[in-house]
């Protein structure tokens, strides 16, 4: 992918050539699928902490060291698979957070067991559409009301690493507010993306 560095973009991403590409191709763009909102959610409670670079950085080696962010084989995960993962320097090493990815699998499945979608739980957060904000940094805030029903609403159903601020960030960067600052070209190819 060719990056046009004289395009009106968002500050955050700065020049790091994977960060603008993150930024231009995938943050706010808006997700459906009930599984891949479930991988995001995962690695948004994995950047507790830190700085979301560092979690794209290492995506790769958390799709392989996660089966692909497969919710049915992270659920049966052992003791030994949690080793495995405080071994792998391919992710970040933090048993607090595998342990919850491992319960969120499970809350996860439990969801789709009882008949509820999952992306129509999250999105229901929303009524359905991106919010369109119009916020210039640094006044993007950090949690919503809508992010704190969220992040009870998940907390209530078992999940873990979903404070309001986590949840904020998720709602973010899967579409469900359109954050990307007005003077932004993403801005405004967002606001013309129909409900899915």
């Amino acid at each position: 992918m060719t990056i046009d560095l004289a395009k009106p973009r968002c500050s955050w991403p700065g020049q790091d050539p994977l960060y603008i590409a993150y930024h231009d191709t995938e943050w706010g763009v808006p997700e459906r699928d009930g599984q891949a909102l479930w991988a995001k959610l995962v690695l948004d409670g994995f950047q507790a902490g830190l700085a979301w670079i560092t979690i794209l950085r290492k995506r790769e080696g958390f799709r392989a060291a996660f089966h692909d962010f497969d919710p049915h084989i992270v659920a049966r995960y052992t003791e030994a698979d949690v080793e495995r993962l405080m071994n792998d320097p391919g992710i970040v090493r933090a048993r607090a957070k595998i342990l919850a990815t491992i319960g969120n699998a499970k809350a996860y499945l439990e969801m789709v067991d009882k008949g509820e979608d999952f992306s129509t739980f999250i999105w229901s957060f929303v009524d359905g559409e991106p919010i369109q904000n119009h916020f210039e940094r640094p006044d993007v805030p950090t949690q919503t009301p809508a992010s704190e029903a969220l992040s009870k609403a998940l907390k209530a159903r078992g999940f873990k690493f979903v404070g309001p601020v986590i949840v904020y960030a998720f709602m973010q960067a899967v579409g469900m507010v359109n954050d990307h600052s007005p003077h932004c070209f993403r801005y405004a190819e967002l606001r013309g993306i129909p409900k899915g």
